[in-house]
């Protein structure tokens, strides 16, 4: 496995909400912001970088708050379609409404402009990959609050530094635990599937190619950032450097 066999999935870093999409929430500007500033997997698009780029990287446009990426467009196969926050959210991470539920001609707009796009970017990338290589490594790119948000079935709030997402059929276990070694070794905590689980593969691939592999890191944001104004940490950048070094070994442990 090559640097051209990783790819790099980062669907959560944007904040940006477009005037044609703002208009259909109901929240004053300043319960938004609050929202962004929860939801929001801020500074993952500088995290999950390396500096010589030769990683491809697929970053999704505007905020999660428009549109999720990474929940299943059908509201019947996804979990947190009961929380309001299906494809395409209804309700905040405190349960108020965030907007009505889009008719079926603003859903058809929302997917045909964010999600379509997105995930044909993904499945490219991917495609790319077993082109040239035979395989694909999936890094799915998150953070995560120091603290469980309302919306959070598990309140607990002993959370790791570092959370490991698999998948049964695409995660193997050599892989995830290479991974959790490495962040172990470095000093980091680590949990599988906690607080979050799972990690993203194109739905052509999903449960049918074994050469895709994928494998979801989440960050404490604790580690780089103040949850109260958004800001980075003084420490941020020398966080970011040690954060890629693992990226780096990650990528390298896996090369053939």
């Amino acid at each position: 496995m090559t640097y051209s066999s990783i790819v790099f999935h980062i669907p959560h870093a944007s904040r940006i909400i477009l005037a044609e999409d703002r208009q259909n929430f109901v929240i004053p500007d300043t319960e938004l912001d609050k929202e962004i500033l929860q939801m929001t997997d801020h500074y993952t698009d500088e995290l999950f970088n390396l500096p010589n780029g030769n990683v491809k990287r697929v970053l999704y446009p505007v905020s999660r708050l428009v549109l999720d990426p990474e929940r299943f467009l059908d509201d019947t196969l996804e979990p947190m379609a009961d929380k309001g926050m299906g494809v395409i959210y209804v309700q905040t991470a405190d349960g108020k409404t965030l907007r009505p539920k889009a008719d079926s001609e603003a859903r058809a707009r929302l997917i045909n402009t964010y999600y379509q796009p997105h995930h044909q970017k993904l499945a490219a990338a991917v495609n790319r990959a077993l082109a040239q290589e035979g395989c694909c490594l999936i890094i799915d790119g998150h953070s995560f609050p120091e603290n469980p948000l309302p919306f959070e079935a598990d309140q607990t709030s002993d959370r790791p530094d570092i959370c490991i997402g698999t998948d049964e059929f695409h995660t193997t276990e050599f892989l995830a635990s290479e991974v959790g070694r490495l962040f172990e070794q470095a000093g980091f905590s680590v949990a599988f599937n906690y607080p979050f689980g799972g990690s993203i593969v194109p739905r052509e691939h999903y449960r049918i190619t074994p050469a895709v592999k994928s494998i979801m890191i989440e960050v404490n944001r604790k580690l780089y950032m103040d949850e109260v104004t958004g800001e980075k940490l003084p420490e941020f950048s020398d966080f970011c450097k040690r954060f890629q070094g693992l990226l780096i070994r990650i990528v390298q442990r896996f090369e053939d």
